[in-house]
């Protein structure tokens, strides 16, 4: 089976389950298209983090697909959601890491060490996909689950970029807004 198929030369792409085909610039693609980056970029921080984070962005990999998954699922036909245990799961991961780092009084410049920057980074391309799916669900409605995942997510990958930095020794530096 080859790669290319030619069906999306037009800019238009199926969807899973369904005879619609739609934009590939839709506010639905959107938010898969920008939920299928951040895998991308999280796959580029896991190469560079602590082997606890690594495993950690794995697991946020995976619940990723299953999002969008769910975001290509328009008729509700499959059995792949983000669920309430999801987003436990990762206020779990941001309790305990939370439990580990100093606490800070204001907003921070985004940077430190190389895994660092890029959980950093992954934080604000999370906060795209967050505002894609508030489109979506402004226009078409989504399950709230997924709304709630990913502006949890963004929280723990916040979290996560502070945890490495203060493995690698990094000082966090504070906005002056000079």
């Amino acid at each position: 089976m080859s790669i290319y198929t030619g069906r999306g030369d037009q800019g238009r792409t199926d969807l899973w389950g369904s005879d619609k085909r739609l934009s590939k610039a839709s506010h639905r693609i959107e938010g898969y298209g920008s939920a299928d980056e951040l895998i991308g970029l999280l796959g580029h921080a896991a190469a560079h983090a602590d082997p606890e984070i690594q495993e950690d962005l794995e697991h946020v990999q995976n619940h990723l697909h299953v999002l969008m998954a769910q975001l290509a699922d328009v008729e509700g036909k499959g059995d792949k959601e983000v669920s309430q245990e999801h987003v436990e799961w990762l206020e779990e991961k941001i309790d305990n890491y939370e439990e580990e780092l100093p606490e800070i009084d204001g907003f921070i410049i985004p940077g430190g060490s190389e895994a660092g920057s890029i959980l950093h980074y992954s934080r604000s391309v999370c906060r795209r996909v967050e505002r894609r799916i508030v489109k979506l669900d402004e226009e078409e409605g989504v399950d709230s689950d997924l709304s709630t995942y990913i502006n949890r997510l963004s929280d723990l990958l916040f979290v996560l970029s502070r945890y490495q930095n203060e493995i690698d020794g990094m000082e966090e530096e504070k906005v002056s807004y000079r």
